[in-house]
């Protein structure tokens, strides 16, 4: 990279081109903005392409609801929109009740999905083996159907959405780390690169694992910690079809899809390792991550009742990534605080990537328009308490990490209400 490829000044930089980033870039651009956006590695290359490429529309708020049903759409119209192939499968997903509280919730779940209008329905034993023909139902005390999730190979997103804003003028780079976010007094004035610097008025902050350490060069604190997610792919199965649903087993936090002949097995531990980003060398990248193919034995263990393919099977692959958890277990997404231009996108919380072409348009939207098209207060990174605690943060994440599928019934240390700012 030589010094002339860095352009002197832009409408808006985007630092971090996963599925967030690249989204945000693509639809800046698309609103008519000159926008660069910046690498430390390869464009598309860190935790996104090892996402597990899954939606689930029905979430327990009406606007996540609807931000995820609306991020569905743009997939499955996402050729249309930005020229990119997009290769995906809607088989719909399948969600397994095996204890009584779960029965409860997937019956509200059920009631929650038709009144914000979705295809959701609880379906008989019968019908779910015949949608999944590797599932049994011993032990299953109820099954969920959400006829609209998608899932996908998660690299299409990031790197569709890089190549489309190339077209439309953006200019990405590739392997190019932000060594300062420049300011003037209380607001941004660009970012400083080894290749020189880069002045713009306002600056993306997508940088996903390593978000915080790059808000904290602007001035910002934004409160996330990055937890490692595994997963793993069976070898070629012959009864495996693409049309084969998603399913999820609520109380194991495990989800299984099919994946090119495969079948993919990821899932939620209790106890998962986590990061700070300033312990770690720059040179780091998540091809370095530690894996443990020991925690997704375990989890496969805990549903071999419902997945008996699971107990002696071959892996033909075997990845993880770094998503980030908020203490809230909500995203981030609009100013950060304190600093003026500065706009932060992440804390995806193990589900950002199928929400990410609609937060994107979100975020670009309120950066063009000045305002967000949609309600994301709840996102809004200045709703984390900045004096909590570092411990009681990684507790709390932790706790929303090991309960993605079910609330838990109570936060460590009474500490939920310090996640918010009043």
């Amino acid at each position: 990279m030589n010094r002339s490829a860095v352009p002197e000044r832009v409408d808006a930089v985007v630092i971090g081109s996963g599925a967030l980033g690249a989204s945000t870039c693509f639809h800046l651009a698309k609103a008519g903005l000159s926008v660069a956006m910046l690498d430390k590695a390869e464009l598309a290359s860190q935790t996104s392409p090892r996402a597990a490429g899954l939606s689930g529309v029905l979430r327990p708020d009406i606007a996540m609801t609807r931000i995820a049903t609306r991020g569905v759409e743009k997939i499955v119209n996402f050729q249309a929109e930005t020229g990119e192939p997009m290769e995906f499968q809607q088989p719909g997903s399948l969600k397994i009740a095996r204890l009584p509280q779960h029965e409860a919730q997937v019956h509200e779940d059920v009631e929650r999905g038709r009144a914000l209008g979705l295809d959701v329905a609880l379906i008989s034993f019968d019908e779910a083996r015949r949608l999944m023909p590797f599932l049994s139902t011993d032990g299953v005390r109820a099954v969920m159907h959400i006829r609209s999730d998608v899932y996908l190979e998660p690299v299409q997103v990031p790197a569709g959405y890089a190549r489309a804003s190339a077209r439309l003028g953006a200019i990405t780079l590739p392997n190019m780390p932000v060594e300062e976010i420049l300011t003037i007094g209380a607001a941004v004035a660009g970012v400083r690169t080894p290749h020189g610097d880069i002045r713009a008025p306002v600056v993306v902050d997508a940088a996903g694992a390593w978000l915080r350490v790059v808000a904290e060069q602007g001035g910002a604190s934004v409160k996330l910690v990055p937890t490692r997610h595994q997963l793993m792919l069976t070898a070629r199965l012959p009864d495996v079809r693409p049309t084969q649903p998603i399913t999820r087993i609520i109380d194991a936090n495990v989800y299984v899809r099919p994946d090119n002949g495969s079948l993919m097995l990821g899932g939620y531990e209790s106890d998962p390792v986590q990061y700070d980003m300033r312990d770690i060398p720059k040179d780091f990248c998540i091809e370095n991550l530690e894996l443990d193919l020991a925690v997704l034995r375990r989890l496969a263990k805990s549903v071999a009742e419902q997945f008996p393919v699971f107990r002696d099977v071959a892996i033909r692959e075997f990845r993880g990534g770094l998503p980030t958890m908020t203490a809230d277990g909500e995203h981030v997404l609009g100013p950060a605080p304190g600093i003026g231009g500065l706009y932060v996108i992440g804390g995806c919380c193990v589900g950002g990537l199928t929400t990410a072409p609609a937060l994107g348009e979100i975020l670009s939207d309120w950066i063009t328009q000045g305002r967000p098209s949609s309600d994301v207060s709840f996102m809004a990174p200045d709703r984390l308490a900045t004096q909590l605690p570092e411990e009681v943060l990684r507790d709390l994440c932790r706790l929303r990490y090991a309960h993605h599928y079910w609330p838990p019934e109570s936060m460590p240390n009474d500490a939920a209400a310090e996640t918010r700012m009043t």
